[in-house]
Protein backbone atom coordinates (compact mmCIF):
# COMPACT_ATOMS: atom_id res chain seq x y z
CA UNK A 1 0.00 0.00 0.00
CA UNK A 2 1.09 3.55 -0.55
CA UNK A 3 2.22 5.61 2.44
CA UNK A 4 -0.66 8.10 2.01
CA UNK A 5 -3.20 5.29 2.03
CA UNK A 6 -1.60 3.76 5.16
CA UNK A 7 -1.85 7.07 7.03
CA UNK A 8 -5.62 7.10 6.49
CA UNK A 9 -6.05 3.67 8.13
CA UNK A 10 -6.70 3.25 11.82
CA UNK A 11 -3.62 2.49 13.99
CA UNK A 12 -4.41 -1.23 14.23
CA UNK A 13 -4.68 -1.52 10.44
CA UNK A 14 -1.41 0.39 9.99
CA UNK A 15 0.40 -2.00 12.33
CA UNK A 16 -1.14 -4.99 10.55
CA UNK A 17 0.15 -3.71 7.20
CA UNK A 18 3.65 -3.24 8.59
CA UNK A 19 3.73 0.55 8.82
CA UNK A 20 5.62 1.59 11.99
CA UNK A 21 5.55 5.34 11.49
CA UNK A 22 4.61 7.71 14.28
CA UNK A 23 0.86 7.91 14.86
CA UNK A 24 -0.77 11.07 13.63
CA UNK A 25 -3.14 12.81 15.98
CA UNK A 26 -6.21 14.71 14.93
CA UNK A 27 -5.98 17.05 17.93
CA UNK A 28 -3.16 18.69 19.84
CA UNK A 29 -2.30 17.51 23.31
CA UNK A 30 -0.32 20.52 24.52
CA UNK A 31 -1.55 24.09 24.83
CA UNK A 32 -0.45 26.63 22.25
CA UNK A 33 2.07 29.29 23.22
CA UNK A 34 -0.60 31.94 23.73
CA UNK A 35 -2.44 29.63 26.19
CA UNK A 36 0.52 28.84 28.44
CA UNK A 37 1.01 32.06 30.34
CA UNK A 38 -2.46 33.52 30.77
CA UNK A 39 -3.69 33.88 34.31
CA UNK A 40 -7.03 32.46 35.34
CA UNK A 41 -9.37 34.99 36.91
CA UNK A 42 -12.26 34.16 39.20
CA UNK A 43 -14.89 36.74 39.99
CA UNK A 44 -17.26 36.08 42.88
CA UNK A 45 -20.59 37.57 41.93
CA UNK A 46 -22.35 36.73 45.16
CA UNK A 47 -20.53 35.38 48.21
CA UNK A 48 -22.06 32.39 49.92
CA UNK A 49 -24.55 33.34 52.55
CA UNK A 50 -23.33 32.42 56.03
CA UNK A 51 -26.96 32.16 57.16
CA UNK A 52 -27.95 29.31 54.83
CA UNK A 53 -28.79 26.09 56.65
CA UNK A 54 -26.95 22.83 55.93
CA UNK A 55 -27.76 19.44 57.49
CA UNK A 56 -24.42 17.95 58.50
CA UNK A 57 -25.65 14.78 60.17
CA UNK A 58 -28.47 12.93 61.87
CA UNK A 59 -29.06 10.00 64.17
CA UNK A 60 -31.93 8.48 66.11
CA UNK A 61 -31.84 11.35 68.64
CA UNK A 62 -31.77 14.34 66.33
CA UNK A 63 -29.86 16.41 63.78
CA UNK A 64 -26.73 18.50 63.37
CA UNK A 65 -27.60 21.61 61.36
CA UNK A 66 -24.92 24.17 60.52
CA UNK A 67 -22.95 23.18 63.63
CA UNK A 68 -25.96 23.22 65.98
CA UNK A 69 -27.33 20.02 67.54
CA UNK A 70 -31.12 19.73 67.61
CA UNK A 71 -32.71 16.94 69.65
CA UNK A 72 -35.89 15.38 68.31
CA UNK A 73 -38.04 16.45 65.36
CA UNK A 74 -37.13 19.84 63.95
CA UNK A 75 -38.30 22.46 61.48
CA UNK A 76 -35.47 23.94 59.45
CA UNK A 77 -36.40 27.31 58.03
CA UNK A 78 -34.29 29.48 55.72
CA UNK A 79 -32.77 31.36 58.69
CA UNK A 80 -33.81 29.42 61.80
CA UNK A 81 -33.99 25.97 63.36
CA UNK A 82 -36.96 25.17 65.58
CA UNK A 83 -38.11 22.14 67.51
CA UNK A 84 -41.14 20.72 65.73
CA UNK A 85 -43.88 19.39 67.98
CA UNK A 86 -44.61 16.08 66.22
CA UNK A 87 -43.88 12.59 67.52
CA UNK A 88 -44.32 10.65 64.28
CA UNK A 89 -45.64 11.12 60.77
CA UNK A 90 -49.17 10.51 62.15
CA UNK A 91 -48.89 13.80 64.09
CA UNK A 92 -48.33 15.86 60.93
CA UNK A 93 -51.52 17.87 60.61
CA UNK A 94 -52.90 21.14 59.29
CA UNK A 95 -51.86 22.80 62.57
CA UNK A 96 -48.30 21.41 62.55
CA UNK A 97 -47.80 22.58 58.95
CA UNK A 98 -49.17 26.08 59.66
CA UNK A 99 -45.68 27.18 60.71
CA UNK A 100 -44.44 26.69 57.15
CA UNK A 101 -47.39 28.58 55.63
CA UNK A 102 -46.78 31.67 57.77
CA UNK A 103 -43.18 32.32 56.69
CA UNK A 104 -42.30 35.58 55.01
CA UNK A 105 -40.82 35.50 52.39
CA UNK A 106 -42.83 32.44 51.44
CA UNK A 107 -40.99 29.19 50.86
CA UNK A 108 -41.21 27.43 47.48
CA UNK A 109 -40.85 23.86 48.67
CA UNK A 110 -41.25 21.98 51.93
CA UNK A 111 -39.30 18.77 52.37
CA UNK A 112 -40.81 16.41 54.95
CA UNK A 113 -38.70 13.57 56.38
CA UNK A 114 -41.01 10.95 57.91
CA UNK A 115 -38.41 8.74 59.62
CA UNK A 116 -37.00 5.45 58.31
CA UNK A 117 -39.64 5.02 55.61
CA UNK A 118 -41.62 7.18 53.25
CA UNK A 119 -45.06 7.48 54.82
CA UNK A 120 -48.22 8.67 53.10
CA UNK A 121 -49.73 11.88 54.37
CA UNK A 122 -53.42 12.67 54.04
CA UNK A 123 -54.10 14.13 50.56
CA UNK A 124 -56.00 17.12 51.98
CA UNK A 125 -52.84 18.24 53.82
CA UNK A 126 -50.85 18.21 50.59
CA UNK A 127 -53.68 19.95 48.73
CA UNK A 128 -53.86 22.75 51.32
CA UNK A 129 -50.11 23.36 51.00
CA UNK A 130 -50.32 23.43 47.18
CA UNK A 131 -53.18 25.96 47.41
CA UNK A 132 -50.86 28.18 49.46
CA UNK A 133 -48.22 27.94 46.71
CA UNK A 134 -45.92 25.55 48.55
CA UNK A 135 -44.81 22.29 46.94
CA UNK A 136 -44.38 19.39 49.39
CA UNK A 137 -41.89 16.57 48.95
CA UNK A 138 -42.42 13.63 51.36
CA UNK A 139 -39.42 11.32 51.75
CA UNK A 140 -37.70 9.16 54.31
CA UNK A 141 -35.50 11.29 56.56
CA UNK A 142 -32.09 10.36 55.07
CA UNK A 143 -33.25 11.33 51.56
CA UNK A 144 -35.10 14.39 52.86
CA UNK A 145 -31.87 15.69 54.41
CA UNK A 146 -30.00 15.25 51.13
CA UNK A 147 -32.83 16.88 49.16
CA UNK A 148 -32.95 19.86 51.52
CA UNK A 149 -29.17 20.34 51.26
CA UNK A 150 -29.38 20.20 47.46
CA UNK A 151 -32.22 22.72 47.30
CA UNK A 152 -30.48 25.19 49.61
CA UNK A 153 -27.21 24.82 47.67
CA UNK A 154 -29.18 25.96 44.61
CA UNK A 155 -30.44 28.98 46.58
CA UNK A 156 -34.04 27.78 46.54
CA UNK A 157 -36.43 29.01 49.23
CA UNK A 158 -36.83 25.66 50.99
CA UNK A 159 -37.77 24.49 54.46
CA UNK A 160 -37.72 21.05 56.04
CA UNK A 161 -39.78 19.26 58.66
CA UNK A 162 -37.72 16.30 59.86
CA UNK A 163 -38.46 13.38 62.17
CA UNK A 164 -35.35 11.49 63.30
CA UNK A 165 -35.02 7.97 61.88
CA UNK A 166 -34.89 5.07 64.32
CA UNK A 167 -31.74 3.61 62.72
CA UNK A 168 -28.30 5.04 63.49
CA UNK A 169 -26.74 7.18 60.78
CA UNK A 170 -23.53 9.20 60.96
CA UNK A 171 -23.99 11.76 58.24
CA UNK A 172 -25.75 12.91 55.14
Amino acid sequence: MAAAALRRLCPAARRANGWLGAPCRGHRLTPADDELYQRTRVTVLQPESPSSMFIEGYNSRGFTVSGDVVVGPCAILPRAILQWNVGSYMDISHASLSLFRLLEPQIEILVLGTGDRVERLHPTLLKQMRECGIAVEVQDTPNACATFNFLTSERRMAAAGLIPPRGIYLGV
